[in-house]
């Protein structure tokens, strides 16, 4: 299902999948951090868990991508992570790669641009919205969008977050949480926000380029004379 020049995104605030019928009219279904709850590597290679089994035949049902936040279990190394499916097949996890003041919750290997029939979406992870080097990586990476899983919204600053990282990387950015959801797109406007258990909003895929130049003072190098 693809939008063309937009992405269409169904947020389930909510974090219940079943939130959302075949009919929901999007191309990214997601839902927040840890709407999977905790989810065992072992176990689920074992068959004793099927979460991520779930997820995969959730996006087949869809006919789209599936997004779910949840934290992972590998031998004991617990981390905050993102599962991402599509049209029934898992595309992959990514972790949070930012160990913060000793957390309980372990730092994956690297961000992650997914291809996707609706075009490519970065994953962030939690408190990697933080460090604007995981938003500017994705943009380096060609990411058509950013997609940012995160717990419950509190006083903290993720609004004003991923307006100035929407302008500064030059990407829409949208933000997935137990009870908000919100978009900022590249002029560093919040475009939607909604409280709603259920709710969609379209993220462009414009990409726009511009040559920089900066004259900087540097070290001393001498003229060749001929």
């Amino acid at each position: 299902m693809d939008g063309g020049n937009v992405m269409r995104i169904c947020f389930v605030t909510s974090g219940r999948l079943d939130a959302v019928r075949e009919e929901a009219g999007a191309d990214i279904v997601c839902c927040p951090l840890p709407s999977l709850g905790e989810v065992s590597y072992e176990r689920e290679l074992r068959g004793e868990t099927s979460c991520f089994e779930d997820v995969a035949l959730r996006s087949k049902a869809l006919k789209g991508v599936v997004v779910c936040g949840c934290y992972t279990d590998a031998r004991g190394i617990r981390r905050k992570s993102a599962v991402v499916a599509e049209r029934g097949r898992i595309l992959g996890v990514s972790d949070l790669v930012n160990h913060i003041d000793g957390s309980e919750y372990g730092c994956g290997a690297g961000v992650r641009v997914y291809e996707t029939a609706c075009g490519r979406l970065g994953v962030v992870v939690g408190e990697d919205l933080c460090f604007p080097q995981v938003m500017e990586t994705l943009s380096l990476s060609g990411a058509d969008a950013a997609l940012c899983l995160e717990e419950e919204l509190g006083e903290g600053p993720e609004l004003t977050l991923i307006r100035a990282q929407a302008f500064f990387f030059g990407l829409p950015i949208a933000l997935c949480a137990f009870g908000y959801a919100a978009v900022a797109d590249p002029s560093g406007r919040l475009s939607f926000a909604s409280p709603a258990p259920v709710s969609r909003a379209e993220l462009p895929k414009e990409r726009e380029y511009h040559l920089i130049e900066t004259r900087r003072r540097l070290l001393f190098r001498p003229k060749r004379e001929f």
